[in-house]
């Protein structure tokens, strides 16, 4: 039961994350968005993807239960997919004033 509410959760983010990421493509804004947030994020998904690997319970049967796993690390790519456009966002920004200034 712990493991599907889980993977409840996870999936709770999965779909947030990829309209996170939409909404920041299209803004071409930092405003708003915090990087140190976006990386305690990862953060977490890297101790729940660790804590998925020390835990003996969960490693003796990992063969029916990997499929957790998948759901970490499809996260785990997206806010890393945040943190690019984060900083892609920031380079607009920068290169906009300083278009303005010249």
């Amino acid at each position: 039961m712990s493991e599907l509410l889980e993977i409840v959760m996870l999936v709770a983010f999965g779909f947030s994350w990829p309209i996170s990421l939409v909404k920041n493509i299209k803004a071409r804004s930092t405003k708003g968005v915090s990087i140190l947030f976006y990386i305690m994020i990862l953060f977490g998904y890297v101790a729940g993807i660790i804590s998925k690997f020390t835990n003996e319970a969960y490693m003796a049967s990992f063969s029916t239960k990997w499929y957790v796993l998948i759901f970490y690390f499809f996260n785990f790519t997206v806010v890393g997919l945040n943190i690019i456009v984060y900083f892609r966002n920031r380079h607009l920004e920068n290169k906009e004033s300083e278009e303005k200034v010249a």
